[in-house]
């Protein structure tokens, strides 16, 4: 009997365009050379040398590569502030030389600009996930979060009027670990309190999303939209037959799809 339906985030609930990945990624680059220029890396007066911005933006995309390989390629996931240390030492840099406002400084533009540029809602995410609560079914949420960590991702679910209808969130950079890990779904599912057959899980990527629920006896709904953004999991050659328990285009359908099954408690 279904009493949780949860989803995954990124192209699921939201969606960042080209345009808008284009002016998050401008502004945290601006923010973090600002950052270091005042407290005197690779410039003069709080600015920073052309040099230096182009190796600070050859750090910021070897970054993204050295987390993938050492962690995300894995399913494990680390803090933001390790992802900060991780940039620092792309520059050259010691992080245990700066002190603890200057970690903090750098982390807060990292983690920030989605929250100042904010992503896109799914159409229909809002009456669909609303619209499910309503009728008395928790709502749980799982990330793999990237460049934005948990607490930024709150803020931006609230800002986007969605936080108010989930019941329960979790992150992968707080978990330690990545969808399709058992323990993540086990997190929500003690967090939701209801049992695996209870449950119900919508997201964009059928391994991670869907085979990392229906392993555990979880309803695996994939969302196969028509198009995209740019929070887009990369490729896992996994060679496995995936079959989810049904197939949706637009996040609406779901509605129906729900109220086809047996009538929760």
């Amino acid at each position: 009997m279904l009493k949780a339906i949860s989803f995954d985030l990124w192209e699921t609930l939201l969606t960042d365009t080209p345009e808008l990945s284009r002016r998050q990624e401008r502004l945290r680059l601006e923010r973090m050379e600002r950052v270091l220029a005042e407290r005197g890396v690779g410039g003069t007066a709080g600015r920073t040398s052309d040099r230096t911005s182009v190796q600070i933006e050859q750090a910021y995309r070897a970054l993204w590569h050295r987390c993938h390989e050492l962690y995300w390629s894995r399913d494990e996931d680390i803090p933001c502030r390790v992802q900060i240390e991780h940039f620092l030492e792309e520059l050259g840099l010691d992080a245990a030389t700066f002190d603890e406002a200057s970690l903090a400084a750098l982390e807060e533009v990292y983690a920030g600009a989605a929250i100042d540029v904010l992503p896109s809602v799914v159409p229909g995410a809002h009456e669909v996930v609303a619209g499910l609560r309503a009728r008395g079914y928790r709502i749980g949420l799982i990330s793999n979060t990237g460049r934005t960590p948990g607490y930024a991702l709150r803020e931006i679910l609230d800002r986007v009027g969605l936080a108010s209808s989930i019941d329960a969130m979790v992150y992968s950079n707080e978990h330690g670990a990545c969808k399709p890990r058992p323990s993540i779904f086990a997190t929500l599912r003690e967090a939701l309190g209801v049992a695996y057959d209870e449950m119900m899980f919508v997201g964009d990527n059928l391994y991670v999303d869907v085979h990392g629920a229906q392993r555990l006896g979880i309803t695996g709904v994939h969302f196969d939209p028509p198009s995209r953004g740019t929070a887009i999991a990369p490729h896992v050659d996994h060679g496995l037959e995936i079959v989810p328990d049904a197939t949706i285009r637009d996040l609406r359908e779901l509605m129906a799809l729900v109220e086809a099954l047996p009538a929760h408690a």
